[in-house]
């Protein structure tokens, strides 16, 4: 676009030209403007002199002229002056304003010249005379003249509203015309009057017909005190009074019309054209007649969003009345919007941004109509329409309407954590005092309450100063740990430390037959210490280049990441009303992952802390997101010590190992298993890395040149000394036997290290990477279960109220329209106006991301046997071995509104997945998915023609696709990229695209791995800042019915609540009888029978907590799963 060239800048004002010899208008002057004689010349001597110009000078310097035609108490009123100010600044465009002495005095022939009309009606204006000038000149008009007569009677005004199909108020026509008296029949009872045989009962209002008086009575029924309210155009203060008169007037023509109970405001819409249109609420004449002023005199306006059916009749007035600029009223009333009056040409008054986008839409519309018959060089801005719509694997096009995501956090520090029972008073003490025995569990993050915390922990140690035995000595070192983790940093901030503390009625329970301590009787408390774990700024720039590319998802999204002008989805959040809510658990890490996707998203600026205020949701979302990970079930106790057993063997792995580790035979763990060979060994190879590390970081301390080295995000050699060493102390138990629980841990490290402080140059970290990796593809994703029953046990303690909140936002995308919805463009169509485009969210730590895939997977979604595209999807998550930091699982719902609203093919459901962030020197292993919306095997030849990948990426420059080819457009998805399509392109332009297998295509290609033979050029983006690319979305399926998904979702969620009832029941049995019974066995979807893991200790009988002490499960009252949510969504 051509704003403001830097001449104009250089030159100071615009060219704005004032045709008035008035001394005391307020329009800018410019002193290089042309003599005020040279617009009024003869009309032959300004064209030869306009043809000379045309022949001599350069196009460029054409200028297209706007003329203001109107009275001058509109021309120099300040809305006016500030946009035609802004109108300047385009390079090409020049605006007269004609003096009102002209207008009124002057022949239409002598009236300036201009190729564009602004003119408008007010009192005293000759609207016949403008008629007249715009006949003889033709210039473009912004607001059409003829239709000015119309909006000056209500009754056409009313009439045409009609025609449009717009809202309006029931109403009836009283006509006191002797020409036509059939029109004039009104009979008034004590409440209501019949106008024409239409009744109207008290309360109701009557309008004169002509527009320009104001003079409108509202009529009060008796058992309301009677009267009625007189409004007229403000007074000072005032805009209506109250009048004891019951009775009609009974001359004048008049409109009576139902009175609309809104809530005592009124809404003045102004458009700019079809697709803009500002909103403001005052408060109603008719409450009071007090008109509120702010302190400037002004009167108080409250700027209110459109719902989209608003905006369609935006549009529909705007078309019908051919009035660009054009205000009317709406009256909102019984979840209805009616219109009641239409102004013509109107600005909204002290709205800057108004002022900014009137100027500019205007600007543009002139340039896009006026530029090309000038041969003047203007790059007309494609806006490119943002309907949802984009073509189905089937080749049918669909309407885009909820995207639902759910990913977890970003890159972050080793998260640390300390274990230690504690049974002294003062713990019970605070335990109390925050009232936690109602729910056995106490997380404590405030300043002032790790201050208690640390407090207990100095005054135990002055008083274990005294003693030796040997058990407070094990304590004592604890405690001194404590004291000195919460004195880092010298102060409370952020979001770094918590405490947390769960009630043990009868103690620890011993983990497994190598726990070393001998168990005390009596309750006591499960103190957890957990520091680290804070997002970095890598993790930080993934979550918001991932925000970025995110919008690529969306139809029209394509935006600067494809050479596609505009970003679809910003347009859509801001203009057309995007239903977006953001949700996160209440780590800081993920709260901040959260603020940083939205800032990439939104392309918002500055700061995270303000935007995760505003955007994100964190607080009581009951077990949403969040999950106590230290208070496991009984199954997961039961997973965990299994998993202890089979890796203490010395000895590799047998075919019966195989069998029990890895049932499902996920490839992942298979390979694992076979690098590790012999478990035992593994751990002593692991052991001995990190003792060298840990003497190799000692060496380093003792020399004086790296003594105050600074690692990655602040850290010091003295505090990566403690990480591993305290790792080093606690992975190797007294008994000589490992702590399988560790090895996530070390993973985590050693993971951290191997990309943020390579320039160490430590030896051994990629051997001690690639076994502790291999250990960890174990462990982790076992922890979570080994066999399916147990999979989907631990699964739904973690997942129920997510999978719930998942399908309530399915199911309210298609049921509840009455939220922000999208723009009126779809009236075009077969589009309904009235739809939106509805994103949710979810951002949560890994335990939620594995139990979610592992419904997915084991739930009986879909039958693999039967399904070839779902054996395809569960072959490459088995191959997936780490759901790494930014791993994403996508659902995508769209409408096909040609299909009946009944039918099953109405709505489809898409199912991606991302396995998150490249690990270290993983391209060569890395398992092949299908890409993102790959063709459907019947459309695969189709595709291959129509510009797969391969085709777009190969030579194409960025190119922006011209708007004269909407049915290409069509053929080649709008998901299709070019070569900087992608979330890290930005930084990282070297890397070279690959074609993606068959005939799919990727959602963020730059993302996408390289193959093997393709070796990245340069370092690129991942090796200067260390900030490591996002494996792109790949489809899992993309032809699943909404009816499928919602029963799948119902079925997990019933299932998780018959289990919780009957584990309750067997429970409380327990507890009455004291005895060991065996618990009721319960089947699956799965067709597996199995025995359900009991849910945690501090479960009463007959108690309905919702959330377990591993996470959420269901309430065991749970019928309908959409009932138990509370959410304001």
């Amino acid at each position: 676009m051509s704003e403001a060239s830097n001449q104009d800048q250089a030159d100071g004002l615009p060219r704005f030209v004032i045709g008035s010899e008035d001394e005391d208008h307020t329009g800018p002057k410019d002193g290089h403007m042309k003599n005020e004689g040279d617009l009024f010349r003869g009309v032959e001597e300004e064209e030869e002199e306009l043809e000379e110009e045309e022949e001599d000078d350069s196009p460029s310097e054409r200028q297209i002229v706007v003329g203001i035609c109107s009275m001058m108490k509109k021309s120099n009123s300040k809305p006016m002056t500030q946009i035609l100010e802004r109108l300047c600044k385009f390079e090409y465009i020049t605006v007269v304003i004609f003096p009102e002495e002209v207008i009124l005095n002057e022949p239409v022939d002598n009236w300036p010249l201009c190729d564009c009309l602004i003119s408008f009606h007010s009192k005293g204006f000759p609207l016949d005379k403008a008629v007249e000038y715009a006949k003889l000149r033709n210039p473009l008009l912004i607001n059409d003249l003829n239709m000015q007569y119309f909006i000056q009677d209500r009754r056409e005004v009313y009439r045409i509203l009609q025609e449009e199909g717009i809202d309006l108020p029931r109403y009836a026509v009283l006509n006191r015309d002797p020409d036509r008296p059939e029109e004039c029949s009104l009979v008034e009872g004590e409440d209501h009057v019949e106008v024409n045989g239409e009744v109207f009962p008290k309360p109701f209002v009557e309008k004169p017909v002509c527009a320009e008086d104001h003079n409108v009575y509202i009529y009060y029924p008796t058992s309301a005190g009677g009267g009625s309210q007189r409004l007229f155009r403000k007074i000072g203060s005032r805009s209506s009074v109250y009048s004891p008169e019951s009775s009609v007037r009974k001359t004048g023509s008049y409109i009576y019309e139902e009175f609309m109970p809104t809530d005592g405001t009124d809404v003045k819409v102004y458009t700019v054209g079809p697709d803009y249109a500002h909103a403001e609420a005052r408060k109603s004449p008719a409450l009071d007649g007090k008109v509120e002023r702010d302190s400037e005199g002004k009167e108080i306006r409250y700027p209110v969003m459109l719902t989209a059916m608003e905006k369609l009749v935006a549009r529909k007035v705007c078309l019908a009345f051919k009035q660009t600029v054009c205000g009317f009223d709406l009256l909102r009333a019984n979840g209805h919007s009616f219109v009641c009056d239409v102004n013509g040409f109107s600005f909204v008054k002290n709205s800057m941004k108004y002022y900014d986008d009137c100027a500019k839409v205007l600007g543009n519309m002139v340039m896009r109509e006026l530029a090309p018959q000038f041969h003047i060089p203007w790059s007309i801005p494609m806006e490119a329409e943002d309907i949802p719509i984009v073509p189905t694997t089937s080749g049918t096009m669909m309407e885009l309407r909820c995207v639902i995501a759910i990913i977890r956090h970003g890159d972050r520090t080793p998260k640390q954590k300390m274990k230690m029972e504690v049974r002294h008073p003062l713990f019970f003490e605070l335990f109390e005092k925050y009232g936690r025995y109602k729910s056995g569990k106490l997380k404590l993050k405030k300043p002032k309450q790790l201050q208690e915390v640390l407090d207990i922990a100095r005054l135990l140690l002055a008083e274990l100063g005294q003693h030796t035995d040997c058990e407070i000595e094990e304590k004592k070192s604890k405690l001194e740990q404590l004291k000195t983790v919460l004195e880092m940093y010298g102060h409370f901030s952020g979001i770094n430390r918590k405490v947390q503390l769960t009630h043990l009625p009868n103690g620890q329970p011993k983990a497994s037959s190598e726990e070393e301590d001998s168990q005390r009787e009596g309750p006591s408390l499960l103190l957890v210490l957990k520091w680290g774990g804070e997002l970095t700024p890598a993790g930080r720039v993934q979550a918001e280049e991932l925000g970025r590319a995110f919008r690529c998802m969306y139809p029209g999204g394509q935006g600067d990441y494809a050479g596609f002008p505009g970003c679809g989805l910003l347009r859509l959040h801001s203009t057309y009303r995007h239903d977006l809510k953001i949700y996160a658990s209440d780590e800081g890490r993920v709260q901040m992952t959260a603020a940083a996707f939205a800032k990439g998203l939104l392309a918002l600026e500055g700061e995270l802390t303000p935007i995760l205020v505003q955007m994100v949701k964190s607080a009581n979302m009951n077990g949403l997101l969040d999950s106590d990970s230290d208070s496991l079930t009984d199954c997961q106790q039961r997973v965990k010590a299994h998993l202890h057993e089979i890796m203490q063997k010395d000895q590799d792995f047998s075919q019966a190992d195989y069998e029990k580790l890895a049932p499902t035979g996920s490839p992942s763990l298979v390979n694992s298993m076979k690098i590790i060979e012999n478990p035992v060994k593994t751990c002593d190879k692991v052991y001995a890395l990190i003792q060298s590390l840990t003497s190799q970081i000692r060496k380093r301390l003792e020399d004086p040149k790296s003594a105050d080295l600074q690692l990655y995000h602040s850290e010091t050699l003295e505090l990566m000394l403690q990480r591993w060493s305290k790792l080093e102390r606690d992975f190797r138990m007294k008994s000589g036997r490992y702590d399988i629980s560790k090895i996530p841990d070390i993973y985590d490290c050693v993971k951290y290290d191997t990309q943020h402080n390579s320039s160490l140059g430590l030896e051994d970290t990629l051997e001690l990477f690639r076994l502790s990796r291999a250990l960890a593809d174990i462990v982790i994703p076992q922890e979570y279960g080994i066999n399916k029953p147990e999979k989907l046990d631990i699964a739904q303690a973690y997942c129920v109220p997510l999978m719930k909140k998942i399908q309530l936002d399915l199911q309210r995308t298609h049921e509840d329209e009455a939220v922000n919805k999208l723009h009126p463009l779809y009236s075009r169509g077969v589009m309904s106006p009235g739809r939106h485009v509805r994103t949710r969210l979810y951002f949560t730590s890994e335990s939620h991301v594995h139990s979610l895939l592992s419904i997915f997977r084991y739930g009986g979604l879909l039958d693999e046997v039967k399904d070839q595209q779902w054996k395809q999807a569960l072959d490459y998550l088995g191959a997936v071995s780490e759901l790494n930091y930014m791993t994403q699982i996508v659902i995508m719902l769209y409408e096909d509104n040609n299909k009946d609203p009944s039918s099953e093919e109405r709505f489809h459901v898409e199912l991606h997945f991302s396995p998150g962030v490249k690990g270290c020197e993983d391209e060569e292993n890395v398992p092949l998915g299908f890409g993102f919306r790959p063709a459907s095997a019947e459309n695969q030849e189709k595709q291959t023609n129509q510009g797969s990948l391969e085709d777009l990426s190969q030579d194409e420059p960025d190119r922006a696709l011209p708007l004269n080819e909407p049915i290409n457009m069509q053929k080649r998805s709008p998901m299709l990229r070019n070569r900087k399509a992608g979330s890290m392109e930005v930084l990282s332009e070297t890397s070279p695209n690959h074609s993606s297998k068959g005939t799919s295509y990727r959602l963020f290609p730059s993302c996408s791995r390289q193959s093997p033979e393709v070796k990245q050029t340069g370092p690129g983006f991942e090796g200067c800042s260390m900030v490591p690319s996002i494996y792109p979305l790949e489809t899992l399926h993309n032809s699943l019915s909404l009816k499928q998904v919602d029963e799948f979702l119902s079925a997990v969620c019933e299932s998780s609540s018959e289990a919780h009832a009957k584990t309750m029941k067997a429970l409380s049995a327990l507890f009455d009888s004291q005895s060991q019974a065996s618990m009721d066995t319960y089947t699956r979807p799965s067709t597996e029978t199995t025995v359900p893991c009991p849910p945690p200790k501090h479960y009463r009988s007959g108690s309905s907590i919702t959330v377990s002490s591993a996470g959420p499960s269901s309430p065991n009252t749970v019928i309908n799963p959409a009932v138990q949510f509370s959410f304001s969504d």
